[in-house]
């Protein structure tokens, strides 16, 4: 049988009209600001309303580290919902926003899969409700105010070879990663090196979703350091007078975005910076929101549990005193085959030994988890037809000497129905008092906390500083920035910095060759390998297959 693809099965899903879902949401229609029928944002003056409401039960949902294979992550997340939904709870559910880039790239959207789907989810997929656009207008506001003070007589002194404050757009565009700009004489602005970044890996989209409301939003704005002077001191939006006016173009965008699964469970898709640039969870609006509203929340981090988990739990959930209650790892039998050395196009084949081979790097994640930072954990297999009983009951033994158990998770196929395993257990987790501890005390060393995050999540032997690296870390220590959380970022492939490193390696040291502050984001950016901040297309764009009929209906968009 054919099976029919994401955007025709949400095609054919009756959507309740937003004002429905809010009211079942508990939202007063007061604070809902429609988008047309199906989506709308939500007035950020309803958490002042309900400050003292209990808040609900926050499920994590991350990954074993990502492959070609596909994990089925916010597939997961959504089913989850749904399935807690089905066994009669209260629920709400929590995403982050697709980026155009990858959309038309070769990752595809963001908005789950199957029968397990956010709708509209052309929508989420495409503009949205324009934040995306406020916060690359904001972003490139910014770097407009910063070239034109130069222009204007440098009045505070800015190295134009110091700049760290780049342009961006939400697109993969490699051809803008490097260019040289203020050309063609004097009244055409002053020539420097340049370049572009993705919309989602700017400080303005990490400063989004950890701002706290409006007036930390402007707060945080003001601390970007846009680059440095002849004195290499660091220069600010604040004195550069723009926070105001960047906030003003961003206040709409603050508002969390609200919608619906394809079994109406209500769902906020709000924020999404980049999990190996930033800190690749959605906004703390968003979720606080959530909690106020649902007695559970599901919510995911990006990519693996090294990356997405560690800077949920290391970064967002410190600035904004969350507590979890538990911690879902989504793996699949084809991902785990392939950290075990199978080629993608044998991973339909069963393969005991391979599989043992790959799921070292399932159980480390595991692991992680329940020791270093304490939360109880359930492991959901992400159920292909190809899988075999043998290879779904060796995961479950292998999961089972850690204590932890593993549930079917069929949602892509069948929806909530399928989650309801997943959601039962979960359930009994989130009654469980736990220990939630950070992986790392903001108050230790930069150095220290870098050596933290190597040896106790990638169980590496520890980290190697570049000459370049350490100088910049004597440079924000010297400039108070010492003691804030680190990001690291780092290929999603490895544990390691080595893309090529699958499974879970030993006997390896993680170099570190930038450190850079994101003072409005409030961490320090730590740069490990050959991460990009600008992807490029692939040689066959998703894009060549999204087409539009003469009724406005879309294509080919997944």
């Amino acid at each position: 049988m054919g099976y029919k693809s994401d955007i025709e099965i949400a095609q054919e899903t009756k959507m309740n009209h937003i004002r429905d879902i809010a009211a079942a949401a508990g939202i007063d229609e007061k604070y809902l600001e429609q988008y047309g029928n199906y989506k709308a944002k939500v007035d950020y003056n309803m958490l002042t309303e309900k400050a003292d409401a209990p808040d609900g039960k926050l499920i994590l949902v991350t990954a074993i580290s990502p492959t070609p294979a596909g994990e089925g992550k916010t597939t997961t997340t959504v089913g989850l919902a749904d399935g807690l939904k089905k066994i009669g709870k209260n629920v709400v559910v929590a995403l982050r926003e697709p980026s155009l880039g990858p959309v038309f790239g070769v990752k595809g959207g963001a908005a789950g899969g199957g029968y397990a789907q956010v709708v509209p989810m052309e929508d989420i997929n495409l503009h949205f409700t324009g934040d995306m656009h406020a916060i690359g207008a904001a972003n490139n506001l910014l770097a407009a105010m910063l070239d034109n003070h130069i222009y204007q007589g440098n009045a505070l002194n800015i190295d134009p070879r110091r700049i760290t404050w780049k342009r961006c757009v939400d697109m993969n565009d490699r051809q803008l990663r490097f260019v040289t700009d203020g050309l063609g004489g004097r009244v055409n602005g002053v020539p420097r090196e340049d370049g572009y970044d993705i919309t989602v890996a700017s400080e303005i989209m990490a400063v989004l979703c950890l701002a706290r409301d409006l007036d930390d939003l402007k707060e945080r704005l003001g601390n970007i350091v846009v680059g440095y002077t002849y004195k290499e001191e660091p220069v600010t939006a604040r004195q550069l007078h723009a926070e105001g006016a960047m906030t003003a173009l961003l206040k709409d965008a603050l508002k969390p975005n609200l919608v619906q699964t394809l079994e109406h469970t209500p769902a906020f898709v709000h924020g999404g910076p980049f999990a190996n640039i930033a800190h690749g969870c959605n906004s703390i609006m968003a979720t606080r929101m959530a909690l106020k509203l649902g007695d559970y929340v599901v919510t995911e981090a990006g990519f693996g549990a090294d990356l997405g988990a560690e800077k949920f739990l290391d970064i967002k959930c410190r600035m904004a005193n969350l507590h979890p209650a538990a911690v879902v790892v989504v793996a699949t039998v084809r991902a785990l085959k392939h950290h075990g050395g199978v080629a993608k196009a044998d991973l339909n084949n069963e393969n005991l030994e391979a599989l043992e081979k790959g799921l070292p790097n399932l159980l480390q994640h595991v692991e992680n988890i329940t020791t270093v930072y304490k939360l109880p954990v359930v492991v959901a297999i992400n159920r292909f037809p190809t899988d075999s009983e043998a290879e779904l009951k060796l995961i479950e033994d292998k999961c089972k000497e850690l204590g932890v158990n593993v549930a079917l998770s069929e949602v892509w196929g069948k929806g909530g129905d399928g989650g309801i395993e997943l959601a039962k257990e979960v359930v009994r987790l989130c009654e469980q008092p736990n220990d939630f501890s950070f992986c790392y005390d903001t108050e230790a060393s930069i150095e220290e906390k870098l050596h933290a995050i190597v040896t106790k999540i990638y169980h590496g032997d520890g980290v190697e500083l570049t000459p370049a690296a350490r100088k910049q870390m004597a440079k924000l220590n010297e400039l108070g920035f010492g003691n804030l959380p680190i990001c690291m970022a780092k290929t999603q492939y490895s544990f390691s910095d080595n893309a090529a490193l699958l499974g879970a390696p030993r006997g390896f040291k993680v170099q570190v060759r930038n450190l850079k502050v994101s003072a409005g984001a409030g961490f320090i950016v730590a740069l490990t390998g050959e991460i990009m901040t600008m992807p490029g297309l692939p040689k066959v764009p998703a894009a060549e297959k999204i087409d539009v009929d003469s009724t406005g209906k879309i294509t080919g968009l997944f």
